[in-house]
This record gives structure tokens, sequence and C-alpha cells, in this order.
């Protein structure tokens, strides 16, 4: 019988190889990522996180990485998405891997968590404190615990993903972050220079 993540690994491959590659299913099965017991998907290299945020911050900067909150929810299509193909893609996975800890959240989820203000809350009453209406949503944290210490999510968040990014724009909000890039300019200028610099190297806007 076939594993769900073989299941998971042979869906990526077909659904995504010829535009990466034409990966292998077994090359596939080694990006694929697991299923939750809700149908969800989550990636094995995600914090495992005991969801206080002032910790996780402080364990992001000790490895010289930024700290990013993932929210999802069951059955969404965008959420299936951004595994499947935009954390799929290698040199994706790679710059998130080496530069971001990400912690996985449901925006129904009964699970407690302690915001950085020392709030206890559920995962549900996070995401509606935090403002947190649709999903995928990617809160980006700052640098350094003494920037959110005392401070609710929303307040302390630098950046936040409002839904799907395809994936040439999904990896630039991240090095959009990564590169503090938010202290001086909107998203939409730092993706125009980059995007004018790629042309300017006589290169093709990747086509992922």
């Amino acid at each position: 019988m076939i594993s769900r993540r073989r299941f998971t690994a042979l869906s990526m491959a077909a659904a995504v190889g010829t535009g990466i590659g034409g990966w292998s299913a077994e090359a596939a099965e080694r990006l694929a990522p697991a299923q939750l017991e809700g149908g969800g998907l989550t990636q094995a290299w995600f914090l495992e996180s005991f969801l206080e945020f002032n910790d996780d911050l402080a364990e992001a900067t000790a490895k010289g990485k930024r700290f990013a909150i993932l929210w999802e929810q069951d059955g969404c299509p965008y959420c299936r998405e951004t595994h499947m193909v935009n954390f799929a893609i290698p040199e994706i996975r790679a710059y998130i891997q080496a530069n971001f800890e990400i912690v996985q959240l449901d925006i129904w989820g009964g699970r407690a968590t302690k915001d950085f203000d020392g709030e206890t809350l559920t995962e549900k009453q996070l995401a509606k404190r935090s403002r947190v209406r649709f999903t995928p949503t990617i809160q980006f944290f700052p640098p350094s615990t003494d920037a959110a210490a005392g401070k609710i999510g929303a307040n302390a968040e630098v950046v936040r993903m409002p839904g799907y990014f395809r994936p040439f724009h999904f990896l630039s909000m991240f090095e959009f972050v990564r590169e503090e890039a938010y202290a001086r300019e909107d998203f939409r200028s730092f993706l125009n220079k980059k995007t004018a610099a790629i042309k300017a190297a006589g290169k093709s806007i990747p086509s992922w």
C-alpha cells in the first residue's frame, strides 16, 4: 500500500516536476511535506516549539536567523500550494531554512501559546488578537527580543505576508525581511529593484 508521504511525493512530482527540472518521484519524496491529522501539511524543518514566542525569537536570534509565524487552516488550498510548490523549490527551501525559524499555527487551533507580552492564549484567540483572518498569513518579527518583548504579536511584527504569494514573490518577501529592507522601503519598491537588477544582468526572472 502506498504511504501518505509517498502519495504526496508522487503528487508533488506530477504537479511541479516539469517546472523545476523534472524531478523523479524519489527526489520529490525527499522534499515532500508531512501530512497533519486534519489533512493539512507541514515541514519537518519547522521549529519544534513550546509556542512561547519570546523564547522562539531568542532561539532564532542565537542561530543568526529571523523568526516568523505561518498561519494556516485545514482545507486551505493556498496553504497546500505553499507546501507543495513554494517550499518544494530547492532554492526557496534552502534560503528559508538557512535564514529563518518558522512556527506553524492553526487559526482555529486550541494549543496554548504565549505572546510576546506574556499573555497565554489559544491559537484561535491569538489569531483574533493578531488580526489574522485568512490563510496563509506569515508574520515576520524583529531580529532581537528587545524590539518585541512586552508587545502583542500584531504590534511586534515588522512585516506581514497577507495571503499566498507565488514563488518568486514569496522568496523575495523572505529576502526583504532578511535584508531588513523594510526599514528603508516598501516591498513593491524592493521587488521592482530586484527585478530590474536581474534583467540588467541579462538573466530571466525565474519561472517557478
